[in-house]
C-alpha cells in the first residue's frame, strides 16, 4: 500500500497531558506537510491551531476525554465549544459505566446530544473496547449508529489497550451484517506500517495515530 494512502487515513496525535503550543505546531506542520487526514489534538489547542493551520489540514479534537464520565449536557457543551473554535471533527468518549450496566438508550442518547451539538461535523465515537466483552463492542455498534454518528472508534490511548485486529474484526462484521452505515477508526498502539496496512485490510477507514508520521520521517519514506 503507498504510504501516501495510509498518511491520508491518519489522525495525526498529540493528546499528551504535557502538549505545549510548540507540540502542537510541530504537530500540525507534519500534517500539512504529509497530507494526515486531520491532526488530533487537546480542545485548549483548538482555536490557535485552526488559525495557524489555514486551511492546510483539518482539526479534530476530543470530549469527555479519557474516561467518558462527564456528564451528557458538559459533553455537548464541550462539542459546541469545539465547533465554536473552529474543530471540523470531533472525537467523544463514551459513558462506558452505562455501557457496561447495559444502559443501552441511554449511551445512545447521549452521542446524539453530542452529535447535535457538533453542528455538521464529523463525530468519532470512541468505546474502549479494551473494558468491553465481544457483546458489547458488537452492540456499541449499533448504538453508535443509531445516533447519527460518522464513526466508531476503538480506543483512547489512556487506558489499559489500545486497537486490536479482533476489535475492528468485530466492528466490521457487526456493520456488514447489519448494513450500519458508520466507519471505523482505530486507535491506539499503532506503531508500524504493517500495523497500519493490516488495520486499514480489515476495515478501518482511519487511524489514530502519532507513530507513522515518525516512521516515515526517520525513514526518509517521502
Amino acid at each position: 500500500m503507498d504510504i501516501r494512502d495510509i498518511l491520508a487515513k491518519c489522525d495525526h496525535t498529540q493528546l499528551s497531558p504535557t502538549a505545549t503550543w510548540e507540540d502542537i505546531r510541530a504537530l500540525i506542520d507534519d500534517g500539512v506537510k504529509y497530507r494526515t487526514a486531520s491532526v488530533c489534538i487537546p480542545p485548549c489547542y483548538v482555536a490557535a491551531a485552526k488559525s495557524y493551520a489555514k486551511g492546510g489540514v483539518k482539526i479534530c479534537t476530543v470530549i469527555g476525554f479519557p474516561n467518558g464520565y462527564n456528564a451528557p449536557e458538559v459533553k455537548a457543551f464541550e462539542a459546541e465549544q469545539a465547533v465554536q473554535a473552529g474543530a471540523d471533527e470531533i472525537d467523544m468518549v463514551i459513558n462506558i459505566g452505562d455501557m457496561k450496566a447495559g444502559k443501552y438508550a441511554a449511551v445512545r442518547d447521549e452521542i446524539a446530544l453530542v452529535k447535535g451539538a457538533c453542528r455538521g461535523r464529523l463525530l468519532k465515537v470512541i468505546v474502549e473496547t479494551c473494558l468491553l466483552t465481544d457483546e458489547e463492542k458488537a452492540v456499541s455498534c449499533d448504538l453508535v449508529a443509531g445516533a447519527g454518528a460518522e464513526f466508531i472508534k476503538t480506543s483512547t490511548g489512556f487506558s489499559k489497550a489500545g486497537a486490536t485486529f479482533a476489535d475492528v474484526e468485530i466492528f466490521r462484521r457487526r456493520i456488514e451484517e447489519h448494513g450500519l452505515n458508520i466507519r471505523i477508526k482505530a486507535a491506539g498502539g499503532i506503531s508500524s506500517i504493517a500495523d497500519a496496512e493490516k488495520f486499514i485490510a480489515l476495515g478501518a477507514d482511519r487511524l489514530g495515530t502519532s507513530r507513522i508520521v515518525k516512521i516515515v520521517k526517520e525513514e526518509h519514506l517521502l
